[in-house]
């Protein structure tokens, strides 16, 4: 009974303090590495892109010349064995960009002769990625970001898929679920994680308190655990995280917003407010938060009302609840 007791306890400890790195134009280093050393996160999230012309587009191109380095599978494996080396774990996450970036969610086609293209181009990306993670032996494969006509309108496609990959991949598999689509995925029983990318609106306050954040978490809260508990799944948040913008708890996903008041403050209550939320839940394998760029000297800072963290009151305040043991 000890013995069970301690491997349970053990796993339950250590959580996923997640980092998405920015792919960029070039390979990485160890100075870009450090600084998410120095933030505390154990994982980093690396996302090779696939990019389609339209939402209605049939071709995903990927891996090509044309690419930034970091959005290749080379990039992949470069930036992968760098973190590696310096004991940071890997999620591989590949995803589409569609042109203008138009919201991957409302990927559809028009005839039958489309979807199979798509899902035939699909499976080719998805599974390039799946055996560069298996090389990698990277920790977890996210199978999809944000694709809910595609997921909804194209079940068995996506049942087929993940057999695929599991044939391929070895380790842990998630899907990054919008925060208004993961009760409608059909296929977390064959996954190991429900992933969600927790955008949540939680408040309609220029700067919400902690304590407001909080209860603006607790409605969204009660149904992610309800779902939690019919699968008996660790729940993943796949991306998370705040603009350092006035009223960002209002509609958290909105990144175009690039106009707006800078508010430091509102950042850092709302990362406060959701490790406060879920990071001591035994249910809870714990999240990636959005984003963070390898060019660390020249990005983010006191004037950005962006994502990042970066050089922000947010990056500090986001090293100390890194820092906790759970």
């Amino acid at each position: 009974m000890l013995i069970v007791c301690q491997i349970s306890c053990n796993s339950q400890q250590k959580k996923i303090n997640g980092i998405s790195f920015v792919a960029s134009r070039d390979s990485i280093s160890n100075k870009h590495i450090t600084p998410i050393l120095k933030a505390q996160g154990n994982y980093v999230a690396l996302m090779p892109f696939g990019f389609i012309s339209d939402v209605s587009s049939a071709k995903i191109t990927f891996n090509s010349k044309r690419q930034w380095f970091g959005e290749t599978k080379k990039g992949l494996l470069q930036y992968a064995k760098k973190f590696q080396k310096e004991g940071v774990e890997i999620m591989v996450k590949p995803q589409i960009w569609i042109h203008k970036g138009l919201y991957t969610g409302l990927i559809e086609m028009d005839s039958e002769e489309d979807w199979t293209i798509l899902e035939q181009t699909y499976t080719k990306f998805i599974l390039t990625y799946a055996k560069a993670a298996q090389a990698l032996k990277a920790n977890i494969f996210c199978i999809g970001t944000e694709l809910e006509n595609f997921v909804t309108k194209r079940p068995k496609y996506w049942q087929n898929l993940i057999v695929k990959i599991k044939q391929i991949y070895k380790g842990k598999l998630t899907y990054a679920a919008n925060w208004d689509e993961y009760k409608r995925i059909p296929f977390w029983a064959d996954l190991d994680y429900i992933g969600i990318d927790a955008y949540f609106p939680l408040s309609d306050k220029k700067t919400p308190t902690i304590k407001e954040f909080e209860l603006g978490w607790q409605p969204h809260k009660k149904e992610i655990l309800q779902i939690q508990k019919q699968l008996n799944k660790p729940v993943l948040f796949t991306e998370f995280g705040y603009r350092s913008i006035d009223f960002t708890g209002k509609e958290p996903w909105k990144s175009d917003r690039v106009a707006g008041n800078v508010n430091l403050e509102a950042q850092v209550n709302g990362l406060k407010a959701i490790h406060n939320q879920f990071w001591k839940e035994d249910w809870f394998a714990g999240g990636f938060i959005w984003k963070w760029f390898h060019n660390y000297e020249n990005v983010g800072g006191e004037s950005n009302n962006r994502f990042t963290p970066q050089n922000k009151p947010a990056e500090f305040v986001l090293r100390e609840l890194y820092k906790q043991k759970q």
